[in-house]
Formats: C-alpha cells, sequence, structure tokens
C-alpha cells in the first residue's frame, strides 16, 4: 500500500512529466501524436519509478518509446529542475506501455458483436500473443 508521501510525489512526477513529454513530442516532429501519463508508482524508499504511458495513435507505440530510452537522462534532468523545490532526489524512471485502453476498446467491440466471446478462442488468442 502507498503511504500519502509516495502518493503526493507520483502525483506531482506524473503531471511534470506529462508536460515533459509533451515537450519532447513537439520538439521530435511528432505532434500528432498524443502521449500521456496515466500512472505513477513511487517506490517505498522514493529511488525509483514506475511511469505508464498511454500513446494514441497505437501504431506509434515502439517509436515513442524508442525515443524515450534515448532521451531518458535528458526527462530526468528536466524533471529535477521542475521538481527541484518538492524532492531532494529525482528518482530513477522507468517507462511502461499502459494498454488498458486498448483492452478496454477490444472488450467494448466484443460486446457490440453478436459473437459470444468466450466460446470463440480466436479472440482470447490474438490477446495472449499481444
Amino acid at each position: 500500500m502507498e503511504s500519502t508521501r509516495q502518493k503526493k510525489i507520483g502525483v506531482t512526477l506524473q503531471k511534470d512529466l506529462t508536460i515533459i513529454l509533451q515537450k519532447l513530442l513537439k520538439e521530435g516532429a511528432m505532434g500528432s501524436i498524443i502521449a500521456s501519463v496515466t500512472k505513477v508508482r513511487v517506490s517505498p524508499d522514493l529511488s525509483s519509478a514506475k511511469v505508464y504511458i498511454s500513446i494514441f495513435p497505437v501504431k506509434n507505440t515502439p517509436a515513442i518509446f524508442d525515443l524515450i530510452s534515448q532521451k531518458k537522462s535528458e526527462i530526468r534532468n528536466s524533471l529535477g529542475i521542475l521538481v527541484k523545490n518538492q524532492i531532494r532526489r529525482v528518482p530513477e524512471l522507468f517507462f511502461y506501455n499502459d494498454d488498458s485502453l486498448e483492452h478496454i476498446d477490444s472488450i467494448d467491440a466484443a460486446l457490440k458483436k453478436n459473437e459470444d466471446p468466450i466460446k470463440n478462442t480466436s479472440l482470447l488468442e490474438k490477446r495472449k500473443k499481444i
């Protein structure tokens, strides 16, 4: 269970990382891509943070994560400048793809069809491959 301090730092990092990522995408000539930080989980010792990012359109996800991995130190440095008055040490950042929107869309599409997704194993096999 997260402490109050972890939650506060997570919210602060989420807001600032969203700003940094939007700026990074504009500079990288990827202005038509929407990337948002959906969740930040901070470790109990505040030394690391898992950052979950949702990207639209989904087909650009690998390219965005390549860009993020190349610019990881710049992102952390920019974050340090933004949060210097709130946090002593900027946590090590680990970026993950948040595919919950894709999962919701696949469930929604399955519900709109007349097919039973439980009986139709091809839908389940597609999800397992991803």
